[in-house]
């Protein structure tokens, strides 16, 4: 399938050049690997460097998708710092629920227990589960579709010294820790729950035994019952201009999120008026799973920074590339620098011009690399130990670049 889709766009990327030079950014020819003050991608949001309790963080997403399926959060308090990336597939229905609701949810059974752990955050990921299942329930009669629409999640908590994370999906988040000889060195810190592990498949396969199609191999790629989702509903200015591109291709590989209640749930199973998501049989139990993978630790003299990040860029870099990208440039825009250099292997993969990648618009952007979202979390360990800090209590939202006041003065008390 993907052996296909590159060869159509081969065929027709010079007339796809000439349409990307009359997008809406035609103001920038500076692209200096050396200078990133300029990135020239009207697609593209970032917060260069923000304070958090613990040190600075910095935060950058760019979108592919004709509307962006990724939802992100960072929530600066006193005592604790919050990060959320939401990765959606199908639809952001999911992803902006999470974003909506998640959070909230965590902060109100803290409060109610007087403490943040790993079973508060579990508990904080089932309520949001529970939420977005209940709106799929009130509005499927109107939306069916939006049974077949869900998110991985993942989620980072500072407080009080230690670091919880929490995952669903294939995002990451990885630490950059200082090694012998002031080597950096990367430590992922999550699991990647994709049918591309072998790992992840014999998990599926231990919980299905009945079931000889829980994963399937399909053009080369293992996919959740074998289900993937082609959309030609994005034009490209082609050498045929009535031949519609395949620019939206999603193949279900991720076998923990929040969402997508068909895999879930018989009451949400489509009929086969939607082929694309309608299974030979009812499921007899859930397919996927909303329990996330969690992780604590006391954070250590040398864990120098994080980076969460959705999957976008981790197709692009490994987990050390990124750190040493992290720990080799200036703080400012490294959560921008980060996105810049995976669109930069993204373009190479294609043979393309990357100043030709930066002026694609959204949607026919999609073929050439997923929305990615990037926060980079610095820690300053002197701030560790201070009882009192002066940062903002704020709640920062990517990419639809919202700024407002952040719940977690409730936490002052605990």
């Amino acid at each position: 399938m993907f052996s296909w889709l590159a060869r159509i766009a081969m065929a027709c990327w010079r007339p796809v050049s000439r349409y990307a030079r009359m997008s809406k950014d035609d103001s920038v020819n500076n692209d200096d690997d050396d200078d990133d003050s300029s990135f020239g991608d009207s697609l593209l949001w970032s917060k260069d460097l923000e304070k958090h309790s613990y040190g600075e963080f910095s935060f950058a997403v760019v979108q592919a998708n004709e509307i962006i399926e990724d939802h992100s959060q960072v929530e600066t308090g006193r005592d604790a710092t919050f990060v959320g990336v939401y990765d959606g597939h199908g639809g952001p229905d999911a992803s902006r629920f999470i974003c909506d609701h998640l959070f909230k949810n965590l902060t109100r059974l803290a409060r109610e227990r007087g403490a943040i752990s790993e079973e508060i955050i579990r508990s904080a990921f089932s309520a949001t589960e529970d939420g977005f299942l209940t709106l799929v329930r009130r509005t499927c009669g109107l939306k069916p579709l939006i049974a077949a629409i869900g998110s991985c999640c993942l989620v980072g908590v500072i407080w009080r010294g230690t670091l919880f994370v929490a995952n669903l999906g294939d995002s990451r988040a990885v630490i950059g820790c200082l090694g012998r000889s002031n080597k950096i060195i990367a430590e992922q810190l999550t699991k990647d729950h994709n049918a591309c592990l072998e790992e992840v498949r014999q998990e599926l396969k231990s919980l299905h035994p009945e079931d000889s199609h829980i994963v399937v191999m399909k053009h080369g790629v293992w996919r959740i019952k074998g289900i993937i989702q082609v959309s030609f509903s994005s034009r490209v200015a082609c050498c045929c201009p009535c031949l519609e591109v395949p620019m939206h291709v999603v193949c279900l590989q991720v076998s923990r999120s929040i969402g997508d209640a068909y895999l879930k749930r018989p009451e949400f199973s489509l009929d086969p008026s939607f082929p694309r998501f309608h299974l030979p049989e009812p499921i007899r139990r859930p397919v996927l799973t909303s329990e996330p993978s969690i992780c604590s630790r006391d954070l250590r003299p040398s864990d120098k920074f994080l980076i969460f990040a959705s999957d976008g860029l981790w197709e692009h870099m490994t987990n050390q590339e990124a750190v040493e990208i992290v720990h080799n440039y200036p703080r400012a825009g490294i959560a921008r620098r980060l996105v810049k250099t995976a669109l930069k292997e993204a373009a190479r993969k294609r043979e393309m011009r990357y100043d030709d990648l930066k002026r694609i618009d959204k949607g026919s952007r999609r073929f050439f690399h997923d929305d990615i979202t990037v926060v980079v979390i610095f820690i300053d360990h002197e701030l560790l130990s201070k009882s009192v800090s002066v940062v903002p209590e704020v709640s920062i939202r990517g990419f639809i670049d919202t700024v407002g006041p952040s719940n977690f003065n409730i936490l002052h008390g605990i």
